[in-house]
């Protein structure tokens, strides 16, 4: 008897569909390229205006400031991207035109006038907004409700963004800093053109995903688009609506790693190495450290969602807001780490580089308690009519975030890293505890939606 074939969308790799890994390359390649100009573009703005690598001149402040708006204005950008794909073109062609208008910023980026300068960094941010609130959401759609295995697509989905993260800090930091600024924001610029390409290539594995449901000839799907929301539906918005002033927190002490823990590195910290090497001598780049974050989630991500599987499958607390909770509070512990590195600047005018790999060690664990989980979460709360808005919503909130650290990290020149950096680590752990205070009373209001996570049988699947 011939064995029959499945559909190209329902072929799977690993144990997940086939277009997970479509999805994941994409966005590999668009945190290439975002990280990689994220890594240099702090250093860029306060580097000399003289010399064989001149910058602009800005002060750290000014700096910061442009920092602090320009990751705020990327990620609330995805406000209009959701909703564009909700209400005209679903998320598969918002996908597509995110990547065209970043191939677009990023090469602009490259040409040394501050024209281009601003253009470029318009370009990305509308770019931003198109692709990731929408490739996100995609994700979600490759996996049944009930499915266990939606939170392990979203950490290896999220792995593929820190692939992307740790080459981008390595190559394009080292090419910035070494070779020229411009060269590096060129580079990310290839980057995602190589995105975008295996996307368009990827197709025949994303069928059954992405589509508009306006335009959808399942009739259920289409009416979707139009009835109110349900009682249940109103409570799991509330709840998605709490979880995001988790992630206010979480981004706004996180993102001090592009800012100013970032001019911690350059300044402050003791990089040179007893040997030499290739390419870089014995002081290593201030952006390689932009890369721990990374290397630590692509080592770590898969053993954590499996120890929270694991969990799910033994029916211990493992709820999405409970890991969110926890995250903010490990996230924000490793904040003492940078303490003590404070402490040890004030008092020998240097810090070693142990502190900074720490504190990242353990930013790492709590982002990866806190970041893949939301956007699970938010694919088995969001109402499915709104699936990409709450998605904008979510990445929006990680852009206040990023806002937020953009100001905690412009204070620093006013009152000093300790007391910013001691600051952020009680304020989060203290508020992580107060959000577990209500935590019953918020699951609840979630009317089940983790409550028959399973692992699918063959019929099922």
């Amino acid at each position: 008897m011939a064995a029959i074939e499945k559909p190209a969308h329902k072929k799977e790799l690993f144990g997940h569909p086939v277009g997970l890994y479509i999805l994941f390359f994409t966005e590999m390649w668009e945190r290439f390229s975002y990280y990689g100009m994220r890594a240099i573009l702090v250093l860029y703005l306060v580097a000399q205006t003289t010399g064989d690598n001149a910058g602009l001149g800005w002060t750290n402040g000014e700096a910061l400031a442009l920092y602090g708006w320009y990751t705020m204005l990327v990620y609330v950008a995805s406000i209009p991207g959701g909703w564009i794909a909700d209400k005209f073109l679903g998320q598969k062609k918002s996908v597509l035109i995110g990547g065209i208008l970043l191939v677009i910023g990023h090469s602009v980026l490259a040409i040394e006038e501050m024209w281009a300068f601003y253009t470029g960094l318009g370009f990305i941010i509308a770019g931003v907004g198109m692709l990731k609130p929408n490739i996100s959401t995609m994700v979600g759609g490759l996996y049944k409700q009930g499915d266990i295995r939606r939170d392990k697509g979203f950490t290896i989905f999220y792995i593929g963004i820190n692939v992307g993260a740790f080459l981008s800090s390595l190559i394009v930091g080292t090419v910035g800093e070494v070779y020229g600024w411009h060269y590096g924001f060129g580079l990310a610029g290839i980057g995602m053109a190589l995105g975008l390409l295996q996307y368009v290539l990827g197709q025949n594995y994303l069928k059954h995903v992405g589509n508009f449901l306006g335009a959808s000839e399942d009739q259920v799907e289409k009416e979707a688009m139009d009835k109110p929301l349900t009682k249940i539906e109103k409570d799991r918005v509330v709840v998605l609506f709490v979880s995001f002033l988790l992630v206010i927190v979480f981004w706004g002490a996180f993102e001090q790693a592009g800012g100013l823990m970032n001019i911690y590195a350059s300044e402050k910290t003791n990089r040179i190495l007893s040997f030499s090497l290739p390419f870089i001598g014995n002081e290593i780049p201030a952006s390689w450290f932009q890369s721990l974050n990374a290397m630590f989630i692509i080592f770590l991500g898969t053993s954590v969602a499996g120890y929270w599987a694991k969990r799910k499958l033994k029916g211990k607390l493992s709820t999405g807001l409970f890991k969110m909770i926890l995250g903010l509070i490990i996230m924000g512990t490793g904040f003492f780490f940078m303490t003590a590195a404070a402490t040890e600047y004030n008092s020998t005018g240097s810090s070693a580089m142990y502190w900074l790999v720490l504190a990242y060690l353990f930013h790492t664990v709590g982002e990866l308690c806190i970041s893949p989980v939301a956007l699970s979460y938010i694919t088995k709360l969001a109402p499915v009519k709104y699936a990409s808005f709450m998605m904008g919503i979510y990445f929006a909130m990680t852009g206040f975030g990023n806002k937020l650290a953009g100001l905690l990290g412009e204070s620093a020149s006013q009152f000093g890293e300790f007391t910013i950096f001691t600051g952020i680590a009680v304020f989060c752990i203290v508020f992580g505890f107060l959000v577990i205070l209500f935590r019953k009373k918020l699951e609840a209001l979630t009317h089940g939606a983790e409550d028959d996570e399973h692992e699918l049988t063959a019929e099922e699947a």
